[in-house]
């Protein structure tokens, strides 16, 4: 990633209905739309078969820069320069339609993959038994658990051995059996040589995955370094932060 940013248009505004928009608009009353900058002039290199952890507190841009890199969001300023297949593992389900069956997904969500329907073919009984979904694969997935869901997201992504593997926050998808499972599958794919970024709030998760972490802070690089090493530093900071919230919190003695 070369100098990467991207920023949201937000606003505070509340309005419920068209016909309020419509007059607010007319009467120009509406609230201005701020900025929000995601990521701020991010760069960094991974090489090939490295196992990197991105960390950080809730909101700093780990999802977004996730995103980024699999294609999700176009940065409006910067390169992301990438060699090699990815299977991004955001949230498992996404991008299924859900009028359509297990079956009618499997090659939807494919698609959107990269897989093409010949190899989707062949690898469909594969991706059916890992699924546990059974006669399920032929109903509707809107009437799918969240679980079913998850199981179905991963058996798809995890179909090939990438290159890349981007995971954010699905290392605990489905039942414990599909977990002990999922993981299996995991451990087989990172002890190749598939590069892997991993976003969780797991920092046990972290050390034992990676060799490498990234640390985000309010869209920007905090820094970047040997895994042990950036993780004491976040979790010293983190538990510091706790305890100053913790006497602000203590009511005052009179």
């Amino acid at each position: 990633m070369r100098n990467v940013s991207l920023s949201f248009k937000i606003t505070n505004d509340k309005i419920d209905n068209l016909k309020e928009y419509v007059i607010r608009t007319l009467n120009r009353t509406k609230a201005k739309k701020t900025d929000f900058k995601a990521t701020d002039n991010v760069s960094f290199v991974i090489f090939k078969g490295e196992k990197v952890g991105i960390i950080g507190y809730n909101g700093a841009g780990k999802s977004t820069l996730l995103k980024i890199i699999s294609g999700v969001y176009s940065p409006d300023e910067g390169q992301v320069i990438i060699n090699g297949n990815i299977a991004p593992l955001l949230s498992l389900g996404a991008g299924f339609d859900k009028n359509y069956s297990g079956r009618e997904n499997i090659f939807l969500n494919g698609a959107i993959l990269g897989y093409d329907e010949e190899f989707l073919r062949e690898k469909y009984d594969e991706i059916l038994e890992f699924s546990e979904l059974g006669e399920f694969i032929n109903v509707a997935v809107k009437n799918y658990s969240s679980g079913m869901l998850s199981k179905l997201g991963f058996s798809i992504a995890t179909i090939v051995e990438p290159d890349i593997l981007i995971l954010d926050e699905v290392l605990g998808v489905g039942d414990i059996n599909f977990r002990k499972k999922s993981k299996e599958k995991l451990q087989s794919l990172m002890a190749s040589n598939t590069t892997v970024l991993l976003v969780s709030h797991s920092i046990s998760e972290i050390r034992s995955i990676c060799d490498k972490a990234i640390w985000i802070e309010n869209g920007r690089v905090r820094e970047i370094g040997e895994v042990n090493y950036i993780c004491d530093k976040y979790t010293e900071e983190a538990k510091n932060a706790s305890k100053e919230k913790t006497k602000k919190l203590k009511p005052k003695r009179f």
